[in-house]
C-alpha cells in the first residue's frame, strides 16, 4: 500500500511541475512577444519622428504649368472644348498631322522639341475632332488657311497661348533700284516661311487658337507666327487649290480670300510617328518661283480677326 500511494505522489508531483513548466514556458513566450512589439513600436516612432523631421510629411509641391492657356472671351465662333493638359508636355519624337481635304489628302510632320505647346494643343484639339468637317477660309497664291470652325477666320477654341519657334532671320528689304526681271528666283534664304512650312494663323501676339496656314509657295511674313511644323506629302494637293483662285475678299489685307472651290477637312488627325518610317520634308519650291509671284507681307500674313 504505501509503494502505491508513493507511486501515486510522484506521479501527481511530476504532473504539477510538468503543468509549472508549461506555464512558465508560455509566460516567456507572452514576454518575448510583448516586446517583439514594443521593440517595433519604438523603432516606428522613430521612423515617423525622422521623416517629420526632414519634411516628409510635407505636402508635394504642385507641378507648375509647362504651357499657358488661358480662356479667351465668348465670342461668336468660339467653340469650348476646355483646355489642353497643361503639365506632362511632349518635347520629344515626332508626330504625323493627316489632313484629309476633298481635294487630297496633306501630311505633316510636327516637332515637339520646337514648339511643344503648339503641338500639344492640334494633339488635343484633332482628338476632340475639332477640324473635323470645317472648311478652309482662307486662300491666297502662295498658302491656304483652315482650322476655323466658323469658316469666317475669327472662330476657333475658347483659350489662347504664347507663340513658340518664331523665325529669327530678318527677311530681306526689297530694293527699289533693282532691276524688275520677272524671270529672277529669289534666293533660297530670303523667305521666312518658305513652301513647305506649317505655321500658327493670328490676331496678334501670343493670340494662337486653332488656325493654321499651309505654305505651298515661298512667303514673305513678318516674323510672327508660330512654325510647329513641315508639310511632307500633299504639296500640290494645296498648289492646285491656290492655282484654282480665291474670290478676293480680304485684299488687300491680309490678301487673298474664300477659294472659289469649297476646301473642306473631312478629318485630322495627330499620331505619334515611326521614326523608322518617317517621310523626307518636302523641298522648297523657292528655285521654280518668279519673283514677280512673290507675295508681299502686307497682302498675305495669315489672321484670325
Amino acid at each position: 500500500m504505501a509503494s502505491s500511494k508513493t507511486r501515486q505522489r510522484a506521479l501527481a508531483r511530476a504532473k504539477t511541475e510538468r503543468q509549472i513548466a508549461r506555464r512558465a514556458a508560455a509566460a516567456r513566450r507572452r514576454r518575448q512577444w510583448q516586446a517583439g512589439i514594443g521593440s517595433a513600436v519604438v523603432l516606428a516612432l522613430l521612423v515617423v519622428v525622422v521623416i517629420w523631421k526632414t519634411g516628409g510629411f510635407s505636402p508635394a509641391p504642385a507641378k507648375a504649368d509647362e504651357c499657358a492657356y488661358t480662356s479667351a472671351d465668348a465670342a461668336t465662333g468660339l467653340v469650348d472644348v476646355g483646355k489642353p493638359p497643361s503639365r506632362d508636355i511632349v518635347k520629344n519624337g515626332v508626330k504625323t498631322m493627316t489632313i484629309t481635304l476633298g481635294q487630297g489628302k496633306v501630311t505633316a510632320k510636327l516637332d515637339p522639341s520646337k514648339a511643344p505647346c503648339t503641338v500639344n494643343s492640334y494633339t488635343y484639339l484633332a482628338g476632340k475632332k475639332f477640324f473635323d468637317n470645317t472648311t478652309c477660309h482662307r486662300a491666297t497664291d502662295s498658302l491656304l488657311q483652315c482650322g476655323d470652325p466658323s469658316g469666317t477666320g475669327s472662330g476657333g477654341p475658347q483659350y489662347r497661348f504664347p507663340d513658340e519657334n518664331l523665325p529669327t532671320a530678318a527677311a530681306p528689304s526689297a530694293d527699289p533700284s533693282a532691276s524688275a526681271d520677272p524671270s529672277a528666283a529669289p534666293p533660297a534664304s530670303s523667305a521666312l516661311y518658305p513652301a513647305g512650312t506649317l505655321a500658327m494663323a493670328n490676331s496678334g501676339a501670343n493670340t494662337n487658337g486653332s488656325q493654321f496656314f499651309l505654305v505651298f509657295k515661298d512667303v514673305q511674313l513678318p516674323p510672327n507666327f508660330t512654325i510647329f511644323g513641315t508639310i511632307t506629302g500633299g504639296l500640290d494637293v494645296l498648289t492646285k487649290i491656290g492655282a484654282a483662285g480665291n474670290d478676293g475678299s480680304l485684299d488687300p489685307s491680309p490678301g487673298g480670300g474664300k477659294p472659289k472651290e469649297e476646301v473642306k477637312i473631312s478629318s485630322l488627325t495627330v499620331t505619334d510617328t515611326d521614326p523608322a518610317a518617317e517621310p523626307e520634308p518636302v523641298p522648297s519650291t523657292s528655285a521654280s518661283v518668279p519673283a514677280s509671284a512673290a507675295p508681299s507681307a502686307a497682302s498675305s500674313a495669315p489672321s484670325n480677326s
